[in-house]
């Protein structure tokens, strides 16, 4: 395998760090925060009903984000050396903070009341859909360090 994610030095800080077992838990919980978000707003999209737990859930979906991605920057820390944007998850940090940052601005809208709630709901979906795209790279990353791991074995 060509593609080498870690060095044995940072494997084993990686196997070693309970940074990893948070990340473990946090990333299937935050998916399954972000599944039932969704069905509440599409609802609200679709129906014109369920605003407010649609709020409430985009509102938790954002706190998971916000959550996984602090405990992600000590991760990298302790693998890696650097907080974030080691080389080994470069674009993936990257498109993490157009995630941040889709998230923040549907925040920003609902603070500020500078939205309609057809607005707030579109900025949510794309948020949606840039943080499956960003789960898409985590998961082929996750992909690759099984293979590398296989490879070494």
């Amino acid at each position: 395998m060509s593609v080498r994610l870690y060095t044995p030095e940072e494997r084993a800080r990686r196997d070693a760090t309970i940074w990893t077992f948070v990340q473990g838990v946090l990333a299937p919980v935050q998916f399954v925060v972000f599944l039932i978000s969704l069905v509440f707003v599409l609802r609200y999209l679709a129906s014109g009903e369920g605003y407010g737990i649609a709020t409430w859930s985009i509102i938790a979906k954002t706190f998971c984000l916000y959550l996984i991605m602090v405990t992600g920057a000590i991760w990298e820390k302790t693998v890696f050396g650097q907080y974030l944007f080691a080389p080994a998850f470069f674009w993936e940090d990257v498109v993490s903070f157009g995630v941040i940052a889709l998230h923040s601005l549907y925040l920003l809208l609902l603070l500020t009341g500078s939205a309609t709630p057809g607005t707030e709901m579109g900025i949510a979906l794309l948020a949606y859909a840039a943080y499956v795209i960003n789960a898409g790279q985590f998961l082929w990353k996750l992909r690759l360090a099984r293979l590398q791991s296989e490879a070494l074995a």
